[in-house]
């Protein structure tokens, strides 16, 4: 038996939700605990399946995990952290790629980690040698185990050493790896093109609260004083621009009006700015920001997505959704993810008209522009959107074919909708509440 979203479209989504913390900040926070020699706790933490996830993988390696759902409240007891079975831990890598972020910590902890492989969604490279490599300058070294079937990393004897680290690209997930590496390190660390998104920066708030040294230029650069040891936290998540981003989008396509309480508008001008070229109406209020369609036809958009302080490639998925009921020809240039464009196909399929390229359509050639991938697309409308049967291809995708479905006229079945629950709290009593007629059945 499997679940199946069934959406009858053609319906202005129209009310209040409320959007709590960031996924892309909550799980690595709750990494961050292993750190600290005493309790921690995080707050404005949401139900979703990550935050289940990486609780279920610190139980494993001893820590205690209390989850008040209703308060959001996280609480860590780490006196006890320690190795868990291989078995056990590579039982979630299919499930998120948080597991290769435990291994900073438990170097510092424990002294020894294995590796798992990386999950989470299929949209693009999320290569482990990033990570190695951070390691090994680090001091750590790294040993096959035949008989486990596994790659292990040790650190060296008195610990990791503080080192000099360029990335290739500002990625996100080896800036946090560094991050943990460092702050206990023996001696200074500096990290050069780094990435610098919102979330990265409330992290670095968590680990300067746990008692380490971190300072941030203006050019990319990280610098890391190490210390002897961390203590605790007690932390106030930064809400999820994301998922704010998402159901801006969807008010945008159904032609809706949506108060997203909890957005905030310092981490989503980018984004903003392009919804109000759009033809977006927005209002920010202090408790949140109101999005909604104004009237008129919306209008064509160039977007080219980029690390912060650019516009989030997470963003861009749901937006092209109501592009496709924009007047003209909008382009696209995904320069984050090579293989993020996929979702177009189902689009299409519904009455949409884009079209994929190879070629760079932006400002600049990107490291994708001569590879072969499909990273660039132009959207012609407006387009009507007709009900489709489709299958759910990972999280931001399946969102978008959820926005899609709602503004189609007929009806759609969606498969896969769990993937959703992923990075959307409570997403479908929040379709419930915004009016949107969308049931789930077995089949």
């Amino acid at each position: 038996m499997s679940e199946v979203l069934r959406v009858e479209g053609g319906r202005p989504l129209e009310g209040e939700i409320y959007v709590r913390g960031a996924k892309n900040l909550v799980s690595k926070a709750m990494v961050a605990a292993l750190l600290g020699e005493t309790p921690s706790t995080l707050r404005n933490v949401p139900l979703i399946r990550d935050v289940d996830v990486v609780a279920d993988l610190l139980r494993l390696h001893g820590v205690e995990v209390e989850y008040d759902d209703a308060a959001g409240v996280l609480n860590f007891d780490t006196s006890n952290v320690e190795s868990a079975h291989v078995r056990d831990v590579h039982a979630y890598v299919g499930a998120s790629r948080i597991p290769i972020l435990l291994c900073g910590p438990l170097l510092h902890r424990l002294g020894e980690a294995f590796i798992p492989d990386l999950g989470g969604c299929k949209i693009g490279d999320r290569p482990v040698d990033f990570h190695r490599r951070i390691w090994e300058q680090f001091g750590a070294t790294i040993e096959a185990d035949k008989v486990a079937e596994s790659t292990y990393i040790k650190a060296p004897p008195g610990g990791l050493v503080g080192t000099q680290i360029t990335l290739e690209y500002p990625s996100v997930g080896a800036t946090e790896q560094a991050l943990l590496c460092a702050v206990l390190a023996n001696g200074k660390s500096e990290l050069k093109n780094a990435a610098i998104e919102p979330e990265i920066l409330d992290l670095i708030a968590i680990l300067q609260k746990m008692g380490a040294i971190i300072s941030v230029d203006t050019d990319r650069v990280i610098r890391v004083e190490g210390v002897d040891h961390l203590v605790g936290y007690d932390h106030w998540a930064l809400p999820d621009r994301i998922e704010a981003g998402s159901w801006a989008s969807a008010a945008l396509a159904t032609g809706g009006d949506i108060f997203v309480r909890g957005a905030q508008q310092p981490d989503m001008m980018t984004f903003l700015n392009a919804f109000r070229k759009a033809g977006g109406g927005f209002e920010v209020k202090d408790n949140g920001i109101r999005f909604f369609h104004p009237g008129g036809e919306l209008q064509s958009l160039y977007i080219e997505t980029d690390v912060h302080p650019g516009f989030m490639t997470d963003w861009q998925q749901p937006l092209v959704v109501a592009l496709t009921q924009a007047k003209g020809h909008s382009i696209l240039h995904e320069t984050v993810y090579e293989n993020r464009l996929g979702f177009t196909d189902a689009l299409n399929a519904m009455g949409a008209d884009i079209q994929q390229y190879r070629d760079c359509l932006g400002g600049l050639p990107c490291r994708f522009g001569q590879r072969n991938f499909y990273h660039s697309a132009v959207i012609s409308g407006p387009t009507p959107l007709k009900g489709q049967d489709f299958e759910v291809p990972d999280l931001r995708g399946g969102f978008s074919y959820l926005i899609a479905a709602l503004a189609a006229d007929g009806v759609s079945n969606v498969r896969g909708v769990d993937i959703i629950n992923r990075g959307y709290e409570h997403f479908m009593a929040k379709l419930d509440r915004l009016g949107a007629r969308a049931t789930k059945r077995e089949v």
